[in-house]
């Protein structure tokens, strides 16, 4: 078994689309529409499956917002240089909700951003293995 994906639902599929190209450097892999039952996918990452895990972002039509719940955490991503990356998130339009500095009670350095849709995102600082991160 492996990850293949995570599904987020989204308010404005351009918008989110948006934020995870030129915010986060991730591609724009495929999109779908299902006319017939109001909803339109769009899959974005730094790479394809079966060799990266996936964001499939979910637009429900005709519905702009969602109820964030309290079960869902974040998305993590590796990056070689977490204060780097908040500059460029920053400089991008990014909301960066947790500037760069060692974790609590440790020292690997993180960071948070939210999306759009007031999705956390944790960016973990990794020297080495980071592997096609666009936040470089």
């Amino acid at each position: 078994m492996r990850l293949l994906h995570t599904m987020l639902r989204v308010g404005d599929l351009q918008r989110s689309i948006d934020f995870y190209t030129q915010v986060l450097g991730m591609k724009l892999l495929r999109t779908s529409e299902n006319t017939e039952y109001k909803y339109s996918l769009a899959f974005v990452g730094y790479g394809n499956n079966p060799d990266h895990a996936e964001i499939e972002l979910t637009y429900n039509h005709g519905t702009s917002s969602y109820d964030m719940g309290t079960a869902f955490g974040h998305i993590a991503l590796g990056v070689p240089d977490a204060y780097a990356a908040c500059e460029k998130i920053k400089a991008s339009g990014g909301n960066v909700t947790r500037e760069a500095g060692p974790v609590k009670g440790g020292t690997t350095v993180i960071a948070f951003v939210t999306d759009p849709d007031g999705y956390k995102i944790e960016l973990i600082e990794r020297k080495e293995g980071v592997g096609g991160g666009g936040l470089r």
